[in-house]
């Protein structure tokens, strides 16, 4: 079959790579020049399989309330004049308790074995080399009350098969040295051997080549300009040349709508409403000054909600959620202030090791900022829609790299007929339970509470 992908990130390039080992043939739209140019750009690098707990959960609205008057919040609601983000609010509060944050973490994990599990295979049969480090993620803490907690949720984890132990101050440092020199502040930690990190931009632009070689079509530099539907089912997609202004209708057996954030508002001019609404996330990538010195092990900083990755000579750090519409600027006062205390964290935890100074003093870190597709669930939407020929793998939210992989492959999986092998509730399809590989076609599954 003839399969047209809208986006290259790295969710729409999986998704191409996928179809063509089924044998399909498959066009790629994307207005950038070149593929991951937008939120798989400069993330966390974390494949984060096993720290994939939803932002929902019953400490959150109280905290929400709380980081509402800070800048450099975790996660900060910003509010617009805008009926998509208060509706998204709702549903999300809607899903701040502990029942659906158990449900929801055990459809994320079960995405994230089978995703990891994609990626390694991937991998094995590409050669890709994008920075990886097999080295596990640590989490670390420097108050009590949070570190108690972090038992709980690991008991969680352990419960969906998830081997994420609590470990002691000595133990966290015996893992990765390199937080020593933060150790008058950490209390403890968690550490999942079976995690690892590296450069998903590399990985999906590289991943994008082998596309092409193996005859997917790209049209880069090409903007959707409007899904044409007729009788219920997607006709054609009419796309415009950025350079020449020139306009094309494109036909296709099938039509997948993977365009992160974007993939909503398109999605409602065929009529079909899903509750995925951008988190801007920030990072920032610094040269070591001292590599010997610098972690390899992934991390995550609970104070502040950032996670850290080494890639070669280089420390990307990233993190905070800011829900306030599509505003990708650098230059504002909140996106300063945020920008900075990444730079800032960086100096307190590993003092000297890299080269954190600003613009103004004379440093040159890579800031960067994306449009984190999410949903109130954190869990994203991969299926078919109540549009003919019209299938849809979007709302990753935070985890599109832990995820990326899988989610190609099962989208794969479903235009081609068949079931994916894991227990995931796939849209346009009925509910599976905790254990079944069975999924069955069926009408557009509701948001739960």
């Amino acid at each position: 079959m003839k399969i047209l992908v809208l986006g290259a990130g790295i969710i729409g390039t999986s998704t191409a790579w996928h179809l063509l080992e089924r044998g399909h043939e498959v066009i790629v739209v994307d207005r950038q020049p070149a593929a991951a140019q937008e939120t798989s750009f400069a993330n966390a690098a974390q494949i984060s399989v096993s720290y994939c707990e939803p932002w929902a959960n019953r400490q959150a609205p109280a905290k929400l309330i709380k980081w509402m008057f800070s800048k450099e919040a975790p996660l900060l609601f910003r509010p617009q004049l805008d009926w998509q983000q208060w509706r998204w609010g709702l549903q999300f509060l809607a899903q701040c308790h502990d029942t659906a944050f158990e449900r929801n973490v055990a459809q994320l994990v079960s995405l994230g074995n089978y995703s990891h599990a994609a990626l390694k295979e991937l991998v094995r049969s590409t050669g890709i080399d994008y920075q990886r480090l097999e080295r596990g993620i640590a989490h670390y803490y420097t108050d009590e009350a949070s570190f108690a907690a972090a038992g709980e949720a690991a008991g969680l984890m352990q419960k969906y098969g998830v081997q994420r132990k609590v470990v002691s101050k000595e133990e966290l440092f015996q893992i990765e040295p390199a937080f020593r020199s933060f150790a008058d502040r950490i209390v403890g930690g968690t550490y999942t051997a079976s995690d690892e990190s590296g450069d998903a931009r590399v990985f999906t632009q590289q991943l994008a080549d082998r596309t092409a070689a193996r005859g997917a079509e790209w049209r880069l530099n090409t903007d959707v300009v409007r899904l044409e539907q007729v009788a219920g089912e997607i006709q054609a997609v009419v796309v415009r040349d950025r350079a020449t202004g020139a306009e094309q209708r494109i036909t296709a057996d099938h039509v997948v709508v993977a365009c992160g954030s974007y993939s909503a508002p398109l999605l409602r001019t065929v009529g079909v409403d899903l509750p995925i609404y951008p988190g801007k996330g920030y990072s920032a990538t610094f040269q070591l000054k001292q590599p010997q010195a610098a972690p390899f092990v992934s991390a995550i900083d609970d104070e502040v909600k950032v996670a850290m990755s080494r890639l070669g000579n280089e420390l990307r750090v990233a993190g905070t959620i800011e829900l306030g519409g599509f505003d990708l600027s650098l230059d504002s006062p909140v996106a300063q202030a945020r920008c900075r205390m990444l730079a800032r964290r960086i100096e307190q935890v590993l003092p000297g090791v890299c080269d954190t100074r600003l613009p103004e003093e004379g440093g040159d870190p890579k800031f960067w900022c994306g449009l984190r597709p999410s949903t109130p669930t954190n869990i994203p939407y991969i299926g078919r829609t109540k549009v003919g020929k019209l299938w849809v793998n979007a709302g990753h939210g935070t985890l599109g790299w832990t995820h990326g992989a899988g989610s190609g492959k099962a989208m794969a999986e479903l235009i081609s007929g068949r079931t994916p092998a894991m227990a995931f509730n796939f849209y346009g399809y009925e509910p599976k339970p905790v254990g079944s590989s069975a999924a069955h076609p069926t009408g557009r599954p509701e948001l739960t509470a």
